[in-house]
């Protein structure tokens, strides 16, 4: 019998090894792939624009309130499902090669968040939270989702990069969650009867705003004091970030009267003041450059499937190029940290790509935070 055992675990381990070689062997973590690039001329405006990944399969941006691209405008991550499920990416924006950067399972493409100094990225992958340094591509684990609990939609990182914050539901209630990147310690925020959304820290503030679904914005301190809904105009809440200088919540305004206009308004929690900044041509989502002086949208009008860049001073729109992608929502256009890139998706060529259009010509260059 010892020696029938014996056997048994010697096979189970020669069978381990070989299953472990050829896992070693099928990853392709840290593999570089050659340029894919499709450049073309817009029907629209002539512009130029490059389709940075093949629509042969899916590939996607972070959430828009995420950094995407590092400090020096050098490149971007992204998800790419090339290998069969989507894996984190980085794009060389000069060369056009991309790197496999994890192999992991269940990866939530839009959690994936640039820490600020550009060396390292947070992620989810199924109920793990995951830090992964951009150098060598070690990942470890820094926070699981607890048995019986889910994750609510949206992560971010703080301004400094030092913590992750998201949010946990359980039945009809939910909790806002910090995690510290550096030591995984992590506490509970504050606890609501709804479920919280898409947290982001407000910049030189310990404060977070949150979303409650479309309906309404929330603003509570770092602590968890001082939590209140904030007073924005009437309507349905669409995309919704802080100006960098963090005085105001910049958020897309969609009245409940399907004739009247989209628009881009802005709240300042101190001054408790909410004020129009321009209305739009009917923009399904919006991103901002580093200033605010510049704002990119989406159409939603299907007669007009186009990308606008508006301008804050005038509050005149000019159209970039068009996007026809089938959910305008889902095209979340962003500029790069320099204001001269401006980066979209779409699935106007089969599965949804990543496109990419130069803007030097039309917008003031801002601060690249080289570094």
């Amino acid at each position: 019998m010892a020696g029938t055992a014996s056997r048994a675990s010697r096979r189970a381990f020669v069978a381990s090894a070989l299953a472990a070689l050829k896992l070693a062997a099928q990853s392709q973590k840290g593999t570089a792939f050659p340029p894919e690039w499709l450049r073309y001329e817009d029907p629209t405006t002539e512009m130029e624009v490059v389709r940075l990944t093949d629509s042969a399969y899916s590939s996607a941006l972070p959430a828009y309130y995420n950094r995407a691209v590092m400090r020096n405008n050098a490149s971007l991550i992204c998800g790419i499902d090339r290998t069969g499920q989507p894996q984190a990416f980085r794009i060389d924006l000069k060369t056009g090669e991309a790197r496999q950067l994890t192999e992991v399972a269940e990866l939530d493409v839009a959690s994936l968040a640039l820490s600020p100094d550009s060396h390292s990225f947070c992620c989810f992958a199924g109920r793990s939270l995951l830090h992964v340094m951009l150098g060598t591509l070690r990942q470890r684990e820094i926070y699981r989702i607890p048995d019986g609990w889910e994750r609510c939609p949206g992560m971010s990182l703080t301004p400094d990069g030092a913590h992750a914050l998201f949010a946990e539901r359980r039945s009809e209630g939910s909790r806002l969650r910090a995690v510290s990147v550096a030591q995984g310690i992590f506490r509970t925020v504050i606890e609501a009867r709804f479920a919280i959304e898409h947290p982001l820290a407000r910049p030189g503030r310990d404060q977070i705003l949150y979303r409650e679904a479309g309906e309404a914005l929330w603003l509570v301190d770092s602590g968890g004091a001082n939590n209140r809904r904030l007073e924005l105009a009437p309507g349905r809440i669409g995309s919704a970030l802080w100006s960098q200088d963090g005085k105001n919540v910049q958020y897309l305004n969609l009245p409940d009267d399907p004739a009247q206009l989209h628009a881009i308004r802005e709240f300042s929690p101190d001054a408790a003041a909410d004020r129009l900044v321009a209305k739009t041509s009917q923009f399904a989502c919006f991103g901002a450059n580093r200033d605010s002086s510049v704002f990119v949208g989406a159409s939603a009008n299907r007669s007009s499937p186009t990308i606008l860049l508006l301008l804050r001073v005038t509050r005149r729109e000019f159209t970039l190029c068009e996007h026809k992608a089938s959910n305008p929502e889902t095209v979340a256009p962003v500029f790069s940290p320099d204001s001269q890139r401006v980066l979209f998706q779409s699935d106007r060529d089969g599965h949804p790509a990543i496109y990419s259009v130069h803007v030097d010509k039309l917008v003031e260059p801002t601060d690249a935070e080289i570094g």
